[in-house]
């Protein structure tokens, strides 16, 4: 039975700072059975390298010794070691095509690999993941943007006092920030050009849930879709509250035959009966989180030819979109990739088709940075870990050996093994038509 586990540095990003497994967990599975860990050294990680060996583990610069390694993204072609067992966020499950080389590099290596997106319980729900703190600090950041955005417009606004997710030392330090904001809109109220403010929210899981726990902290009230379309034409709309509109399934697609009603079961298993509606709402939103799953099996919600359309009408109401989704070229099409920390926001002109990157430019500003959670590495590296924590003694001593049906592991880490001795497993067979 192994007893050694790596523990990855991130590479992909230069500000990816978020570990799988952190210090105080190591001091307990250390105690509690025994392993063994090599935490391979990072100049950037949140957890310093004091902290990582207080707890017992190892640094090294080589791994070669573990043969189950836990990260966070993708890993390069050249890391890759004859039969082991890794651990990460592949990008794989939707055919990703810049992540097809690695998947064919580790089919070649004959390697095992465990996604944490498909660790879930009998009824598909996610088990371990980073969600709520992608929403999180995209909300942070896209209020952040909004303030910003409003100042090249020559406006004002008490989200100037925001700033980009990481640059504060915790979430508390952030919420206590937007809530003097949210103080400040309850007793001032906002410029009149700029009311009433509305927030959009596609989705109602861990990410939105996430983004919606930052808005709840401004002055918000709710109200729904159907209210959206009527609230500018009400008189005596108040300046110092927010409104907020979550969006579900049915409020963003509808059947393409005519008279059938929406039912969310044939929504999911077959997409391609049904076209987007949600054009009616955008006109109506100041700022749009895309927080939603998303493949290309589904309706866009906003369509390049949509902004065309919108901007040609005069300068709209919507003025960011808060891409957590992520999608390059997905549900939010201008979204033509994800951002970088560092360099965290475009424009994009609906009429030259181009992004220009920062905060000026004509046309509508996305947020879209790739690795959200990193901006808030402390705390989302700590829930995660507690989160994996009872599965990593599992994971590190199976027998990877045996063939995939004699396999023990527990049935939410098995689901989440994409390959078996570099072969797909059954439930993944399908990722072949992409390589």
């Amino acid at each position: 039975m192994n007893k050694t586990i790596g523990i990855r540095h991130e590479d992909k990003y230069l500000m990816e700072r978020r570990v799988a497994i952190i210090p105080s967990h190591i001091k307990k599975l250390i105690a509690a059975h025994g392993l063994e860990f090599l935490v391979e050294k990072s100049p950037k990680r949140i957890f310093t390298h004091q902290e990582f060996e207080k707890a017992g583990a190892q640094l090294v610069t080589d791994l070669s010794p573990a043969p189950v390694i836990f990260g966070v993204k993708e890993m390069p072609l050249g890391f890759f070691e004859e039969g082991k067992t890794y651990i990460f966020f592949s990008h794989v499950i939707k055919g990703q095509p810049y992540n097809m080389p690695m998947l064919k590099k580790m089919m070649e290596k004959k390697v095992n690999l465990i996604d944490y997106e498909k660790i879930a319980d009998e009824m598909g729900r996610r088990l371990i993941f980073f969600g709520r703190f992608a929403g999180l600090a995209g909300m942070i950041n896209s209020l952040w943007s909004l303030g910003q955005r409003y100042k090249t417009m020559g406006i004002e606004t008490p989200f100037l006092k925001i700033r980009q997710s990481h640059t504060y030392e915790s979430l508390e330090d952030v919420r206590q920030v937007i809530s003097q904001v949210g103080y400040e809109i309850a007793e001032k109220g906002l410029p009149e050009a700029i009311t009433p403010l509305t927030i959009g929210f596609t989705g109602y899981g861990n990410v939105s849930n996430g983004a919606q726990e930052i808005a709840g902290l401004l002055p918000v009230k709710e109200i729904s879709p159907d209210e959206l379309l009527q609230l500018q034409q009400r008189k005596n709309v108040p300046n110092n509250i927010l409104f907020k509109v979550v969006f579900k399934e049915s409020d963003l697609s509808e059947p393409v035959e005519t008279g059938e009603e929406f039912e969310l079961e044939t929504y999911y298993k077959q997409p391609e009966r049904f076209r987007s509606k949600f054009e009616q709402y955008i006109p109506h939103l100041t700022v749009l989180m895309n927080c939603m799953y998303w493949d290309e099996r589904y309706p866009r919600i906003v369509t390049k030819d949509y902004l065309e359309q919108l901007f040609g009408q005069g300068t709209p109401k919507l003025t960011v979109i808060g891409d957590v989704t992520c999608d390059p070229d997905g549900s939010i099409e201008c979204t033509h990739k994800g951002t970088e920390i560092e360099d965290p926001v475009f424009v994009y002109d609906p009429f030259t088709r181009q992004p220009s990157m920062g905060f000026e430019g004509k046309g509508i500003l996305v947020m879209a940075v790739d690795i959200l959670p990193s901006e808030l590495p402390r705390e989302s590296s700590q829930a995660f870990s507690q989160a994996l924590y009872n599965y990593i003694t599992d994971i590190a001593g199976a027998d990877y050996s045996v063939d995939f049906d004699k396999l023990e592991l527990p049935l939410p880490i098995k689901r989440a093994l994409i390959l078996h001795k570099g072969s797909l497993t059954p439930d993944f067979e399908y990722i072949q038509e992409y390589l």
